[in-house]
Formats: C-alpha cells, sequence, structure tokens
C-alpha cells in the first residue's frame, strides 16, 4: 500500500513579516481586514476599448484559475479619470497576514535623513484663486461641489528608497489603508511606485456583505495637544458645522444611489468622527446585503468602479466636476483621488480611495491633497486643509511642515 500523500501546509506570516519582505515592484496591501503582499506577474490585466476594468479582471481571473493559479487575485490601481492611466496584474504568488499592529513595525519605520528641494503646484495663492474660481460655478449653479486639488514636487539629493517610507506610514497608524503599487509606465525614465495610507473604505465585499465608508467633512489635528481641548472643540465644530454635514450629505446620499440598485438591505447610520493622526473627517459606515452576490456587477472591482469617483474626491454633478478640474488644477491627477486594492475570482475583494499617497521615481515624488469646496467656503481654509493633509505624507518623508 502507497503511502498517503500530505498536503503541504500553507506557509503563516505576520503583518511585520509581509511589510518587511516588501520590495519596489511588488503590491502591498494592508488594512484592518489584514495584510496581502504580491509578487511577480502572471498577467497584465488590460481593459478593452469601451469595456470596465471589472471585465477585464474577470476574464483575466477565469484564465489564471484555467492556468492552474491556485486562488489567484487583481491586484492594482486605477487612475482618476475614466480614460487615465491603470496598473493592474494577475500576482504570480499572494501572501496574506492579519492586519497590522504597533507592535508589528516598531524599529522599522523612519525614512532616511535627506534634503528636500520642494516645488508646490500650484503655488498657494493661485490654489486660493482657483478656489474662489470654483466657489463662483456654485454661485451660478453649474455644480453643486468641487474638489480642487494641490500637489508638491519634492526632489531629494539621492535616490529615494519607498520600503522604509511605506513601513513608516503603517508605523504612524496601523489601522489605515496602507499600500504601494508598482505604477511604471513605457517611457518612465525611473521605476514608479504609487504608495500612501488612505483613511477612505471605497468597497470592502466578503460574500454577500458589502461596506462602504466615505468621508467627507474635515478639520486638521491638533498634534501637542497637551489635555486635548482644542482637539474636542474641533471635533465638536465638525460634527455640527452646517458647511460640513451638507459637503458629507451630498456624497453619501450619491453612494447610496448606487448601493440600492444591488443591495437588498442597506443601513445607513448617522456620521461620526474619525481620527487619523493628522485629520478629523465627518465619516459614515454603510453596510449592504448585496441582492444577487454571483451577478459580475457585483464584485468588489465592479461596485468600486460603480461608485468611483464619489464626490468626495470629483464633485456633483460628476461630469461638469471633472471638466472644473481640469480647467483649474494646473498638475494632471494621475492616479491620485482614484483607487487602489484587490478582487479575487469570487468578487470578494477590498478598494480604497487613493488619497494620502505620493508618487516616487527615482529622486522625486510628488505629493497630493485636496479639499471638497462647496457654497461657503472658505478660500483661505482650504489652502489650511490641504496643508493639514499633507502632513501624513511630509511625515514620512522626513520634511518640515513649513514646505506645505
Amino acid at each position: 500500500m502507497s503511502s498517503p500523500v500530505l498536503a503541504r501546509p500553507r506557509p503563516e506570516y505576520g503583518a511585520g513579516d509581509l511589510l518587511t519582505a516588501y520590495l519596489p515592484g511588488s503590491f502591498y496591501y494592508s488594512s484592518p481586514g489584514g495584510t496581502l503582499l504580491a509578487d511577480g506577474v502572471h498577467a497584465i490585466v488590460r481593459r478593452g476599448a469601451g469595456g470596465s476594468h471589472a471585465d477585464a479582471a474577470a476574464r483575466a481571473l477565469a484564465q489564471a484559475r484555467e492556468a492552474g493559479v491556485a486562488e489567484p487575485i487583481v491586484a492594482g490601481a486605477i487612475g482618476f479619470r475614466p480614460d487615465g492611466e491603470s496598473s493592474l496584474v494577475v500576482p504570480s504568488v499572494v501572501r496574506r497576514a492579519p492586519a497590522p499592529e504597533a507592535g508589528d513595525v516598531q524599529g522599522t519605520h523612519g525614512a532616511a535623513a535627506r534634503s528636500w528641494t520642494v516645488t508646490p503646484r500650484p503655488e498657494p495663492a493661485d490654489y486660493v484663486e482657483a478656489v474662489r474660481k470654483a466657489l463662483l460655478h456654485i454661485e451660478t449653479g453649474d455644480i453643486d461641489k468641487v474638489v480642487l486639488a494641490r500637489a508638491l514636487d519634492l526632489t531629494a539629493d539621492e535616490p529615494v528608497s519607498v520600503p522604509p517610507l511605506l513601513a513608516s506610514l503603517v508605523w504612524a497608524n496601523p489601522a489605515a489603508h496602507a499600500f504601494a503599487v508598482d505604477v511604471t509606465a513605457p517611457g518612465d525614465p525611473a521605476a514608479r511606485t504609487l504608495f500612501g495610507a488612505s483613511p477612505e473604505l471605497l468597497i470592502s465585499r466578503t460574500g454577500n456583505t458589502v461596506v462602504v465608508n466615505p468621508l467627507a467633512g474635515s478639520r486638521p489635528r491638533v498634534a501637542d495637544d497637551p489635555d486635548d481641548a482644542e482637539n474636542r472643540r474641533r471635533i465638536d465644530d465638525l460634527r455640527t458645522a452646517e458647511k460640513d454635514r451638507a459637503e458629507h450629505e451630498i456624497v453619501v446620499r450619491q453612494i447610496v444611489d448606487v448601493l440600492r440598485s444591488l443591495c437588498s438591505e442597506l443601513d445607513v447610520p448617522d456620521p461620526e468622527v474619525i481620527g487619523t493622526p493628522t485629520m478629523w473627517h465627518l465619516s459614515t459606515r454603510i453596510t449592504g446585503t448585496l441582492a444577487a452576490p454571483d451577478d459580475p456587477a457585483s464584485s468588489s472591482l465592479a461596485i468600486a468602479e460603480a461608485l468611483h469617483p464619489t464626490p468626495a474626491v470629483c464633485g456633483v454633478p460628476t461630469s461638469t466636476a471633472r471638466d472644473v478640474i481640469a480647467d483649474l488644477e494646473p498638475t494632471d491627477r494621475g492616479y491620485y483621488a482614484g483607487l487602489v486594492g484587490w478582487t479575487d475570482a469570487d468578487g470578494d475583494g477590498e478598494w480604497v480611495v487613493t488619497i494620502r499617497c505620493a508618487e516616487a521615481a527615482g529622486q522625486a515624488v510628488r505629493v497630493y491633497a485636496g479639499a471638497g469646496i462647496v457654497a461657503g467656503s472658505d478660500p483661505d481654509a482650504e489652502l489650511a486643509e490641504t496643508s493639514a493633509k499633507f502632513g501624513t505624507l511630509l511625515a514620512a518623508l522626513g520634511v518640515d511642515g513649513g514646505a506645505r
């Protein structure tokens, strides 16, 4: 009688193991739901003319299963504009671990000290003027809301290493949705990596349950408030401010309209205030039960595409807001305010809005931040909000706050 064949046990990893193993070219993603590290490229996922990324992903996943890839996923990033950049692949190897905790990465955080040259795009005064122009569009009824972004172009005196920056972001806020994606395009003079720590969950799907967690309405957080009195004041102000609640309601309303067509049950609680190391945000955690989880339109990526772009990063109405953004922002957004994440062959997965992010290539890093403009917005306050939002990435980079 032959000996039984024993199944090879699946290796068990800790979150710190996968973070330490990350190298540029890999796909890294961590959130409260777990940690994922993917390496190699089994297939590149390209959307056909007139098709969706979700359709292309479904075809690629089916082909990967037929080719013998165990538990294939599609992972990567999609840009802000519908005709913009995308970088999606079926990886060759996928490793998973639990969600990171502070102890997993202590001792690995922090970027090496370096000198930086910082160039704002646009200049702060020009951003304030762009907000004023956006408010004119709102006053004339062209739009109800638009999100205007600005960028900082940073140049270091030596090549920038992404792994310690990623570790720094995870260490600073293990509960964030941290990511690093290779987005190198043909013709790029150096490898290009999109990385960040997004606070905003676009869609998480597990079985027939979906969760969407939009953020809109913000206040800068006081990092060195000794008795937290000022932070409590800002939280109370954010919770009751008419302008911020209106801005938040615009976002929630559009998301609910999309989810109602897919869900048999939907729970939409009142907004609450959540915090990151640099900001306070109005947050609504929406939970739904899918009516037809086997329908391709209910995959995590299909729902993400249906939701994207939410008013939290674009505006209302969407097409007009996009036109205003293209007219008023001097720098193409690329992957900023797009989406990053993963989906599997069953449709489960997680996608986040690509904010609190940067792109690194060689000695250059571009950091992005945006603010929602609605009736009643103050241009100087919106500039201050973007400056505060830069803080997450600038802290990881070791850049002095005055650069904002």
